[in-house]
């Protein structure tokens, strides 16, 4: 290797990079001198990297003059700085495993030479969850590669918790990569597809990384949760090609898409994204950063922090451009590199008249970026070959993750490619003998917990409860890993814990304090998609293993009366032995058999096994475990089975409780509870004694708490699922994976809105914690029906489900309305149920006693009824969309246009949306522009009147767009254009002088195209709009219709 080349590289990294880092802590700050203290961390690990960078093409030359032990000891005290000023913030990230928020968020910045905290979270936007992710990611490379900057046990905690920290980036809105979180730059923030990018290329590089290297023990060995691992990929995968909602592409894609983080498996996806990236971002100088930044420009208040409604609309095409783009995609060029380049303010008009066509200036020429110029440098030795990038990515990253290695020398286990005859070994466990034996007679084989010993069975808690030792800290104050539930892929693996071999089960078979589980249709469906997630998630070494447990209560309603057990036995016993059936043939690679079959060491050698040397004889004392078949039990719910009479068995359809209880004091409330054998009844008088009196309250069978939990199980078992609603709407029950389910939605591009048709909702348009969640349910839906509260939550998931195997179905939605989703199942339940009665007048307790599995059944026909439009009529079919809030393909785009065209602006059902700074905020691509407008049309309060401001819409547009010289000068209220509308519907279809009924019913179930249709009628109240009103029109072109 040439050294004359390589001490110029020297020379450059020595003035450039290492001429500013700290003498104490080892960060880096861009001015040598100066009153400015600040350090980026994000800057000093890249300034970091590109010292590692040429200390390892010193290690071609035999003699360096000691420079590749200088080189590479900078790049340690760095991460060695970085890694003492996080540990002095170690309550932080103790804080913010429970509670992710911006206040409890490790800082972006510190002191240059003390490492000091410099600002406050008011006073800077700290919360870029990027940059521990980049610090992770980077230890393991240094690491990798030979340098040591781990030292301590102490040391190894933190990085675990660190780890814990970046785990659930998938949930948490944070300010990106530039610290302005929205591109509106007004203080809020948005989930990043480059933070869940940078996260999850650190979750692959940690996962059973030994920190101190190759002299490591097990101790030193970091775990990663396999399933956050997978929420992160899952949901990345979602969002690209976007960078976040707000932003539809960004600079800092680039760095998930290549160097450092290479997080995108799919080629097609990283290419899409990269595209997009250089498309709308590429300029002569380089990249902007996101559309419409004002960063760096001409007319950015540098004294103001966030800027002022309709501000955006000033940087539209004078954004900086920073060379940093063109260093990531490795170019060549000069020795220095600016930090970004804009257009003089003499030169912004021309600018603006032709992009591009103007030369523009460096922009803070005096003051170096560090972070460019350390990439630049780096670029520049991978271009001229001193380096390699498999010296620079020892890891493999840069790969494609076909060609990744599938482990490393000084790993535990490490996640890979899937392999292509990948099989999931299922075993099926049965509660007891004679469950056992009641199972052989369906030809369907299982053990017993006994006959698998000495495998232990521990439940999924119990395994939550052992990891709470990974990571703790009594120095630190660091507890170790929260208690999070483990997902499914978790569960699939055999541990090694104290000399035990426990394994474990899905969460789905535990035991929960929601009913869902208690339906056998949606118990076997859960089973059959968790093993389908399973088999299709799968990416670590080994094969997984999946332990279905079956209970005694999932069968015990069969035999409980004759009536019943003629109706639903058959039912049951074909749904096992077609899920028997599916297990064998799922995916054509499944193998079902005996876990007593296994358990030598063909077990242990093809499954994929964690073992937990953290657990050590010292932290035996720290938890307790009861394991075996003892716990598994423990975690079950046991009540005794009262007797049951006929009465209490048959479908209840009406209720006959006063209708003054409200009224009534608590002695006559628990007077009637004691007469009445209706269980709904029961529960809604304990539900009014629960609500008084608490939930300790003392009746003649207990505590209300009590017997409302012993409604619900004797509900489920009789499947009365009216009654188990309503008890565990009062008993405030929320099913699990509710904040995943909310979160997969939004990633999807769509808004969840909570709330009872007809009343107050609430939008969620940002990840929320379970807690937060369960409050904003309960406080929407539990004060008008206790049993909204739940089937929202059932709602959710089903959405959630539905939009993540069939994304198709929803487009046109841009917001989820839970509640009138809803409501379009009840008219959905009505309408079959007058097709065999036809008199049928909606009954909510016959619709809230559909079993969950029928609930998500009609939930499914009702999405799938949209493209079946000749079943219904047009007002229903008008009621569907408009419940949905479904709209035609390009539709915001076009209210865009008409918006464009009216300077008015418009109004709907009162609410005004102006064209400024509506349009100076944003534009047409913005997630944001469609929420407004969602928004606006959220005010209408009735699914059909929406659906025809929809259409009028559309007229309007076509209207506009084959007039193109017409501008609306006056405000549009689309409440007189569809008044319009109908008064010459009902005029030329009944006559002149017919009086105007109340209803609308005969306008909106009048098809759309028919000779009197309601197309016709609607263009005829926009042409009288716009020819009639004050226009302004183009003296150059007359008024034309097409």
């Amino acid at each position: 290797m040439n050294r004359e080349i390589l001490l110029h590289y020297y020379k450059l990294v020595k003035s450039q990079i290492l001429n500013h880092q700290s003498p104490t802590i080892g960060l880096f700050k861009p001015t040598i001198g100066g009153t400015c203290q600040e350090a980026s961390i994000r800057e000093s690990i890249y300034c970091a990297i590109t010292s590692w960078a040429l200390s390892l093409a010193y290690r071609h030359v035999d003699n360096d003059n000691g420079r590749t032990h200088e080189l590479q000891q900078s790049a340690v005290k760095c991460m060695r700085g970085i890694l003492f000023c996080f540990m002095r913030q170690a309550a932080l990230v103790e804080k913010f495993k429970s509670d992710q928020t911006a206040f409890n968020s490790l800082h972006a910045v510190y002191h240059f030479k003390t490492g000091n905290v410099m600002h406050s979270s008011d006073e800077y936007h700290h919360l870029q969850i990027d940059i521990p992710s980049l610090y992770l990611l980077t230890l393991v490379q240094m690491t990798s590669s030979g340098l040591q900057i781990i030292f301590t046990i102490d040391e190894v905690n933190f990085i675990q918790n660190l780890v814990f920290y970046v785990e659930r980036t998938y949930r948490v809105p944070d300010y990106g990569m530039w610290g302005r979180g929205t591109k509106y730059n007004n203080g809020s923030t948005d989930l990043h597809a480059s933070a869940l990018g940078m996260a999850k290329a650190a979750l692959e590089a940690i996962n059973g990384f030994n920190v101190f290297g190759e002299n490591g023990t097990s101790l030193s060995v970091i775990y990663v949760d396999v399933d956050a691992h997978n929420r992160n990929s899952t949901i990345l995968q979602t969002l690209l090609p976007r960078e976040s909602s707000s932003k539809n592409t960004d600079l800092a894609l680039l760095f998930t898409t290549g160097f450092p983080a290479f997080a995108v498996d799919d080629v097609n996806i990283r290419k899409q994204t990269k595209s997009k990236v250089t498309r709308k971002l590429e300029g002569r100088y380089g990249f902007k950063r996101y559309l419409r930044d004002g960063f760096g420009t001409c007319f950015e208040d540098p004294n103001r922090r966030y800027y002022r409604p309709a501000e955006l609309k000033v940087y539209d095409g004078i954004e900086a451009q920073w060379p940093l783009g063109f260093v990531l995609l490795v170019i060549e060029g000069s020795e220095f590199l600016p930090k970004y380049y804009y257009v003089p303010k003499d030169l912004v008009d021309l600018e603006k008249m032709h992009f591009g066509s103007q030369d523009r200036v460096i922009g803070e020429e005096d003051v170096p970026y560090l972070t460019g110029q350390a990439l630049f440098l780096l670029a520049k030795m991978l271009d001229e070959g001193l380096v390699t990038p498999y010296e620079l990515d020892p890891i493999g990253r840069h790969l494609d993750v076909q060609q990744r290695l599938p482990a490393h020398f000084n790993r535990y286990s490490a996640f890979q490619q899937k392999p292509y005859d990948l099989v999931v070994q299922i075993c099926l466990i049965s509660e007891s003998t004679r469950l056992q034996s009641q199972l052989a007679t369906y030809g369907i084989p299982s053990q017993t917990p006994h006959q698998i010993e000495p495998v232990e069975i521990w439940p999924p808690s119990e395994l939550v409860k052992a990891y709470e030792n990974l990571g703790f800290n009594s120095k630190l104050k660091l507890t170790g890993r929260p208690p999070r539930p483990f997902g499914s892929l978790s569960t699939s693996k055999i541990y090694k814990i104290q000399g035990k071999t426990v394994i474990s089960y899905p969460i789905a078979f535990e035991q929960s304090d929601f009913y869902i589980a208690q339906d056998m249709s949606m118990f076997i469906d859960d089973i059959k998609q968790t093993v389908h997630f399973v088999y299709s998630s799968w990416r670590v070494a080994g094969r997984p293993l999946f332990l279905c447990l079956l209970f005694e209560d999932n069968f015990r309603y069969v035999s409980k009366c004759s009536e019943y057990s003629s109706k639903y036995g058959l039912e049951i016993k074909d749904m096992f032995l077609n899920f028997s059936i599916s297990l064998l043939l799922l995916n054509r690679a499944h193998a079902m058999g005996f876990l007593s079959d296994m358990v030598d060491q063909t077990l242990t050698s093809s499954s994929c096994v964690e073992h937990l040397d953290f657990m050590n004889n010292d932290m035996a004392g720290l938890y307790s475990v009861s394991a075996g078949l003892s716990v598994w039990k423990s975690k079950r719910l046991t009540f005794s089975e009262p007797q049951l009479d006929r009465t209490q068995l048959k479908e209840e359809t009406k209720s006959e409780l006063p209708t003054d209880l409200t009224n009534r004091s608590t002695t006559d409330v628990g007077h009637i509870l004691n007469n009445t054998k209706s269980m709904y009844e029961q529960a809604v008088l304990l539900g009014i004694l629960y609500a008084r009196e608490g939930p300790n309250y003392i009746t003649n069978e207990g505590a209300v708490a009590d017997r409302l939990n012993r409604l619900i199980y004797r509900g489920s078992s009789h499947r009365k699922w009216s009654v188990v609603r309503y008890a565990s709407g009062v008993l405030r029950k929320v099913v699990d994976s509710l904040a995943p389910s909310i979160t997969q939605i939004l990633v999807r591009g769509k808004f969840v809105s909570i709330g009872v048709f007809g009343h107050e909702e609430y939008m969620i348009k940002s990840p929320l914690s379970p807690a937060v969640l369960k409050s904003i349910i309960f406080e929407k839906c539990a004060g008008h029906d206790p049993r909204d509260a739940v089937l929202q939550q059932e709602m959710i998931l089903n959405f959630s489900k539905l939009i993540s195997s069939q994304p198709h179905l929803f487009f046109g939605m841009i917001k989820v309305r839970v509640g009138w989703a809803i409501q379009a199942m009840q008219k959905e339940f009505t309408r079959k149920k007058a097709l065999q009665t036809p008199d049928y007048q909606f009954n909510s307790m016959e619709f809230y006693g559909l079993s969950p599995s029928e609930m998500k059944q009609l939930f499914h026909d009702v999405i799938l009824l949209v493209d079946k439009s000749s079943v219904l009529s047009w007002k229903q079919n008008r009621e569907l969309l408009g419940a949905l809030n479904k709209v035609p393909n390009k539709f915001f785009d076009n209210v865009w246009d008409v918006l464009n065209r009216c300077p008015g602006g418009f109004r709907i059902v009162g609410h005004y949306i102006p064209q400024q700074p509506t349009l100076s905020d944003l534009t047409k691509v913005d997630l944001n522009f469609a929420m407004l407008i969602e928004d606006c049309l959220g005010k209408v309060s009735e699914p059909v009147y929406r659906q025809m401001v929809v259409e009028m819409f559309m007229v309007i547009y076509l209207c506009l767009i084959r007039n193109p010289e017409l501008k609306v000068e006056h405000t549009l209220d689309f409440d007189e254009l569809l008044n319009y509308a109908f008064k010459r519907f009902i005029h030329e279809t009944k006559g002149a002088d017919a009086e105007l009924p109340q209803s609308h019913d005969e306008f909106f179930n009048t098809p759309p195209q028919a000779k009197n249709g309601t197309v016709k009628f609607m263009f005829q109240a926009a042409m009288t709009q716009l020819f009639e009103s004050e226009l302004a029109v183009s003296k150059d072109k007359p008024c034309h219709v097409q």
